[in-house]
Formats: C-alpha cells, sequence, structure tokens
C-alpha cells in the first residue's frame, strides 16, 4: 500500500450527503496506473521522460495527487473519533484562519486560502483539531470554494445538532493567476450560514467582528 503520510490513506468510505458516492483504494497499482497517465501527458506536452530530471517525475507526481485528494477516502465518523462533548453554554464558539489547499475541479489547478468557522452550541461541542481535519477532507478533493464552503458549514451542524454554523472562506485561485485572465491580485471570498446564523443578522455581525 502506498503510505505518502503516517496515516494510511486507505480509508473505507461512509458515504454521507456531503461526502464523495465513491471510495477508491489507493495501492501500488493505482498509484502506477496514474503514473503512466502523467508520463504520457509530460511526452504530449513536448517533453522527454527519459531525461534525467524527468525519469521519476511521473511517480512522484502521481504519489503526490494522491496525497493532494486524500479526502475522498476519508469519511467524518472516523475523523471525529467520539470527540464530541457536552457543554452547556450558548455563546459562539470561532475556529479562525484555518489553512486549507484544494484543487479547482474545472482546470485541475491549486487553489488556497482559509477559512474561519463559529457555531452556537446545542448541548455539545467538538475537539478543536476535528473542525480543521474536517475541513481539509472536504478541501483534498477537485473542489470549487463555494461548495466547500457550504459542505464544511452543513456537515458541522450534522455532527453536533448546534442552533447555526456560519463559515468564512478567502481563497486565492492559480487558474485566475497563472492563466486565463492572469489577475494576480484576485481573492475571492465565500459566506454560508445556516440555522440561527440565517436569522439573526446581530449574530452573524458578531461573528465577522471577530475575524
Amino acid at each position: 500500500m502506498v503510505k505518502d503520510t503516517p496515516d494510511n490513506i486507505n480509508d473505507t468510505e461512509t458515504k454521507s450527503e456531503n461526502q464523495a458516492p465513491r471510495a477508491t483504494e489507493v495501492n501500488e497499482e493505482t498509484v502506477r496506473k496514474i503514473a503512466e497517465h502523467y508520463r504520457a501527458i509530460i511526452e504530449l506536452i513536448g517533453e522527454d521522460t527519459d531525461r534525467e530530471g524527468l525519469l521519476k517525475t511521473p511517480v512522484r507526481a502521481a504519489k503526490a495527487l494522491v496525497y493532494a485528494t486524500q479526502g475522498y477516502r476519508k469519511n467524518v465518523s472516523e475523523i471525529v473519533n467520539g470527540a464530541v462533548f457536552s457543554h452547556e453554554g450558548s455563546r459562539m464558539i470561532i475556529v479562525r484562519d484555518i489553512e486549507f489547499y484544494s484543487f479547482c475541479e474545472h482546470h485541475i489547478l491549486p487553489f488556497f486560502g482559509t477559512i474561519s468557522i463559529g457555531y452556537i452550541p446545542d448541548g455539545k461541542i467538538i475537539g478543536l483539531s476535528k473542525v480543521a481535519r474536517i475541513v481539509d477532507m472536504f478541501a483534498r478533493r477537485l473542489q470549487v470554494q463555494e461548495r466547500l464552503t457550504e459542505q464544511v458549514c452543513s456537515e458541522l451542524r450534522d455532527i453536533l445538532s448546534a442552533k447555526g454554523v456560519i463559515a468564512h472562506c478567502t481563497g486565492q485561485h492559480l487558474c485566475m493567476k497563472m492563466r486565463g485572465v492572469e489577475k494576480q491580485q484576485s481573492v475571492t471570498t465565500t459566506t454560508d450560514y445556516n440555522g440561527i446564523f440565517a436569522t439573526d443578522p446581530a449574530l452573524r455581525q458578531e461573528f465577522y467582528a471577530s475575524l
């Protein structure tokens, strides 16, 4: 099996509304097949895959792609792993500036940035690191920023039965910077919220004031 990280990337997927419908075990044979496609692409753009600097590039690129899309092989129950705790408070909890890295599904070029998440508990809270891991689960796949923001927001509410969840995401997209319109300073901001945040503008303002 391929192990690019301390954790085995061959996690078994449990389907849920927000998760990808497929779960493919990534083994050495899968990496080999991906590498063959990379080798063909490199040759098609006019390079020599037999020159010294490119001899191992197809395999390296295949392993990098497997790592960068590991979100397809994650599931929420394993990520949370019981780290939901009773809590009597009802004030807003905010985890700010969680870094993420993802791939634009339209051009398969990276986009990256930060996401800040707030929620109003209703008897339960979640371990802080689990919030970041849930972000990674949805980011480490082919994505669009708008959907990433919504998925994180919805998943946290489902896990916690929270009174409301809000997310604010800022991303830089290489599909806009290194190709096409080539706007180097462009930044994309997306927001999603549910529950009490959808009906209480003061709560939304409290969240934004804390960022």
